[in-house]
Parts: C-alpha cells; structure tokens; sequence
C-alpha cells in the first residue's frame, strides 16, 4: 500500500467525523470534525494492514484524528457542498418512480446509505426505503426532522406537498447491483 497523500499536505475531509469510542475525553457519537473542513497530514499509517490511515491535524478545531485514504480528497479538488451526509434520515418531497410505478410516497422516510459527489453536477444519493435502495437527486429529499418532532408523531398532522407530478428515481440500486437496467 502506497500512500496517495504526503506528509504535511493540506486535505479536505468529505464526511463529518464522529468519534468511533477511540477518541480521549469523547463519547461515542460526538462530533470530531463536520465534512468541507481542512487539515494537514501528520502521520500516515495502516489499520488491519489493509486501510490507510491518516493522522490529520484539523487547525481551526485543533484536534489531530485519523482519517482513512477514501474520507479525504486534495484542497485542489472540487468540492461539491451537501445538503444530507452518510447514515442521515430523510423524507422523499414528493412521489420517487421508476417507470412510471411509484416506489416511493410523499413523506416516506429512508436513510442515506451514500453521498454522490461528481464536479459540476447536482448531488445525489443513494437511500435506502422500505427495503428498496434508490439513486435519488438532492431536491427531491429534505432532513427527516423538518416534519417529526420525534420518530413517531407528524407536526400538525401534516406531511410535505404532494402536488408535484412524480419525480423519476435515478436508478434502482437494488436492481442494477443485480445487472438488471431501468
């Protein structure tokens, strides 16, 4: 294993780091370091002698985290700002169809499994509903909190609009990691 980065290099971390119940002083969950921050590689070293890790020193919180290879990108990269992160829940804004069949209703609740990320594009992502998962685009989603309260009870028994005509899913991941395409 090589490392793609190099001693001192100034870095940017792509997803929001919480502590793993590793970090001195933290509990589990807390928050490290939100996604879009810079640091500077430290150290660089392996875990299970598959996986670099590197030792990034984060100045605006001075606070020093390992990061691994595929949570990094260089400063120089594009950098494509997201509204929703990794294992965050959310609300379809309206009707997710694939061919015409709805999957997905107004206001059915799923998680981001993945942030897509391309330059010069919209932000998609890959969440998982009731049991399907869906390559969905950043507009048709809103953070799960914006209508609950708490996981069981709507706010004024209402849910988001409807009066949209259906938005086509991008992909049904579940069926293309099986071959199949739409």
């Amino acid at each position: 294993m090589k490392p793609k980065y190099n001693y001192g290099q100034e870095l940017r971390v792509i997803r929001t780091l919480r502590d793993d119940g590793t970090f001195p002083g933290k509990q589990r969950g807390d928050l490290l370091v939100l996604r879009g921050s810079t640091g500077y590689v430290v150290d660089v070293g392996s875990f299970l002698q598959d996986q670099l890790i590197y030792r990034m020193h984060f100045l605006e919180q001075d606070i020093q985290v390992g990061c691994r290879e595929e949570e990094l990108i260089s400063i120089d990269a594009p950098w494509v700002e997201s509204l929703f992160e990794f294992r965050q829940y959310v609300q379809a804004t309206r009707a997710l169809a694939i061919n015409g069949e709805t999957i997905v209703a107004p206001g059915d609740q799923g998680q981001v499994l993945r942030v897509l990320r391309k330059p010069d594009t919209e932000v998609r992502y890959q969440v998982r509903f009731s049991g399907r998962t869906l390559e969905v685009r950043e507009q048709a989603l809103q953070a799960f909190e914006e209508y609950f309260s708490d996981a069981s009870k709507p706010k004024d028994d209402s849910k988001p609009k409807a009066d949209r005509e259906p938005a086509d899913a991008l992909a049904s991941v579940d069926h293309l990691a099986e071959g199949y395409s739409l």
